[in-house]
């Protein structure tokens, strides 16, 4: 097959749902349809269904840049691949390695073939090495299966035979979508862009709520966090916003309540604000960006109390995690930089000089009975603005 004649594939592997069983049917098929999704507006792919994984066949291999950016940040998948398809004969695939090899620079070489077809009359061993001895004389670059320069794969299944060189990382986890509904509570900073996005891996579609206290700030936080819905949107397509005024509610609790506990009694109002905005969404939880001990709010003693109003689970993706460790993965999705820009939030507006470490439930039962935060809680809701994010 010469290369003008050469048919292109994106071969495409998927993680976890090759572990599911009886359900594996209904992770693949979201997962078809969320590639799509994801690539919509780039071309109408014809995308099958193979042995533990999915082919998707690429009339002109020029488009592969726009389809390699939107691939990567389909949850679900393993790894892809440009890959070249040819006949299930020996002499076709290893003249295909060959063409592939020859656009690479290495010094050192590996050939792995995975062989689920087996009527093929070769071993998935005696493929490589025949195909290994080739591409040798070809380059005169050395064998190496340890740490290889390049690795050719070689894939036989159903009636195709696939064969390329450079397989691109996926995201792993669950088809988002499969894992119900969420609510996030985002700020704009560092932890929850980043807990949020944790949790849509495993599958989980997610909404946005985020508390402001304009006009006494500036809209930089607000507006910050329409970017950060923005970045998170392209990994499940759709996302809505809610933006709920909290000025009022910090007031009452400032003029009213002891200063140490303002800040757990804003996020006591914050949870029972948003749980009812995920009720309205039939979400089944909130997400928050809480790490054990990184701030006043974040003991354990606080973060009790803190949920003690909910109904719904709190998922916390983050507890155990080192701020560095938050850092890298805000750094690898791209929120850090929206995340460090310069912003007040509602939550340092009114914040106290020294917060209470280890918050009393009847300090706290005792402060909430003088303020009517039942109305000034349905007030903020009310006020509420909703936005709609989709991709692309």
């Amino acid at each position: 097959m010469s290369v003008d004649k050469a048919r292109h594939a994106v071969v495409l592997h998927y993680s976890e749902i090759g572990l599911k069983g009886k359900n594996r049917r209904l992770f693949e098929e979201r997962l078809v349809k969320n590639l799509r999704l994801a690539l919509r507006g780039l071309g109408h792919w014809r995308i099958e269904r193979a042995y533990g994984r999915f082919v998707m066949h690429l009339p002109d291999p020029a488009d592969w840049a726009p389809i390699s950016a939107r691939l990567r940040k389909v949850v679900g998948l393993a790894n892809f691949a440009l890959a070249e398809t040819v006949p299930q004969t020996p002499e076709a695939i290893i003249e295909a390695a060959c063409r592939q090899m020859a656009r690479r620079q290495f010094a050192s070489f590996a050939v792995y073939t995975r062989r689920v077809q087996k009527e093929f009359p070769l071993t998935s061993m005696e493929l490589s090495s025949e195909a290994g001895r080739r591409i040798q004389e070809q380059s005169g670059a050395r064998v190496d299966l340890d740490h290889a320069d390049v690795t050719c794969f070689i894939e036989i299944f159903d009636r195709q035979a696939i064969v390329y060189t450079e397989k691109i990382p996926g995201l792993r986890g669950l088809p988002i979508g499969t894992g119900e509904r969420a609510l996030g509570l985002l700020s704009s900073g560092i932890d929850s862009p980043v807990a949020c996005w944790k949790v849509m891996r495993r599958g989980v579609k997610m909404n946005f709520v985020h508390f402001h206290s304009m006009p006494y700030t500036s809209e930089a936080s607000l507006n910050n966090t329409r970017r950060l819905v923005e970045l998170l949107t392209p990994y499940q397509f759709t996302s809505k916003l809610y933006s709920v005024p909290f000025i009022e509610i910090q007031q009452q609790v400032m003029a009213t309540a002891r200063p140490e506990y303002g800040v757990v009694l804003y996020r006591r109002s914050m949870i029972r604000i948003a749980e009812k905005i995920a009720r309205k969404l039939r979400a089944n939880a909130l997400v928050t960006g809480e790490s054990i001990g990184q701030v006043a709010s974040q003991t354990l003693s606080n973060i009790r109390a803190i949920a003690d109003p909910a109904t719904l689970p709190i998922l916390r993706p983050l507890v155990g995690s080192a701020k560095e460790e938050i850092i890298a993965v805000a750094r690898e999705i791209g929120s850090y930089e929206i995340s460090t820009e310069p912003y007040e939030d509602c939550c340092s507006l009114f914040i106290p000089k020294h917060p209470v470490t280890r918050a009393l439930p009847e300090i706290i039962l005792d402060a909430e009975m003088k303020l009517d935060l039942e109305k000034l809680e349905r007030q903020a809701l009310e006020a509420a603005q909703v936005e709609q994010f989709r991709f692309p």
